[in-house]
């Protein structure tokens, strides 16, 4: 079986990387960092270090290949031939990846394939469908699946490679839900992947309580000079101000999703707990980049405060993280 990973990054190698080595794939990631490239095609593998204040692990992940995601013919052959897909790009390149896409369902000639999307965005599948849709006919044994990806990644730093620039630091949280409804062929067995129906409270307790509440710890933090995330959550005003969104937070969705409050608020109370993660090294500065975008009317801050509003709870410790912010736009 082979799996196709559009982006070789952190969460591609990272996150992705894993499930599939431990499901039996051969994964190919593309890739536009050449040296990443090689060394992939050199090593045929890779460590990732699961890192939690209790202990660390490293394991080796193998069965692995790469091709440069400038080569758009092997690409799109690649994406012909795969059995599943995945993109970790980020948002904005995904316009720049749509023809291989579309020039790859177009090679499998009538043959099914389902793209899991692991990117943060709200309606993820019909934006990447819109954009494979300029270059080419979808057929209707094609999905376009939305994940939430909830495993955090630091941004990594020359020490923590430890000469090895495939190394990637991760913490132990290991699960992908995915939109059940999405596939339009036989899911997958892919060990810690989730499908799950109806997956919109998955997407949005992925933005408003994971997202907004590490997203008020950054800028809170960045406000106040700290360096990592878990410096800022040891600070108590800090720390009360996320634990007081994220539980408001719970509340909004156990309401619109009539999920038990209970459950919703002991994934916000893991979620803090995960924050707290020293040995992850996850700085302000990364979690709190793309301030712009972070602030837009239905991302992880607003879109927050709208969710409270709609159930009349309190956003005072929101807004407190949206002046943070904004601040940094002076």
């Amino acid at each position: 079986m082979k799996a196709v990973v559009y982006g070789a990054g952190n969460i591609g190698r990272g996150f992705l990387g894993q499930l599939l080595y431990e499901s039996g794939f051969h994964t190919v990631f593309v890739e536009v960092n050449r040296a990443v490239v090689d060394q992939i095609n050199q090593d045929k593998r890779y460590p990732i270090r699961i890192v939690s204040n209790e202990k660390m692990e490293e394991r080796m992940i193998e069965n692995v290949s790469a091709i440069d995601g400038n080569d758009n013919n092997t690409v799109s052959e690649c994406i012909a031939q795969c059995n599943i897909a995945f993109t970790s790009v980020g948002v904005s390149v995904l316009p720049h990846i749509a023809q291989n896409i579309a020039n790859g369902i177009h090679g499998r000639q009538g043959s099914g394939l389902d793209v899991i999307i692991c990117e943060n965005l709200l309606h993820a599948d019909l934006y990447l469908r819109e954009l494979v849709e300029k270059y080419a006919i979808v057929p209707e044994n094609v999905g376009f699946v939305e994940a939430s990806v909830g495993r955090m990644v630091p941004a990594m730093t020359d020490e923590m490679y430890e000469g090895n620039i495939l190394r990637v630091w991760v913490e132990p949280f290991c699960a992908l839900p995915v939109d059940k409804l999405g596939f339009k062929n036989e899911i997958p067995l892919i060990k810690h992947m989730l499908p799950s129906a109806p997956f919109a409270y998955h997407i949005q307790s992925k933005l408003y309580l994971h997202n907004m509440g590490h997203a008020i710890a950054a800028y809170m933090g960045m406000e106040k000079k700290y360096s990592y995330i878990w410096q800022a959550m040891e600070d108590q005003e800090i720390y009360d101000t996320v634990e007081h969104a994220m539980r408001n937070c719970a509340k909004g969705l156990a309401m619109e999703h009539g999920k038990p409050e209970d459950e919703v608020a002991a994934y916000a109370h893991n979620l803090i707990h995960r924050f707290l993660n020293r040995h992850l090294g996850d700085t302000c500065e990364r979690v709190g980049r793309d301030v712009k975008r972070k602030l837009s009317a239905d991302d992880r801050l607003l879109g927050a405060v709208a969710l409270c509003n709609r159930h009349r709870l309190p956003i005072d410790p929101i807004k407190r993280g949206i002046m943070a912010a904004l601040e940094l736009l002076q």
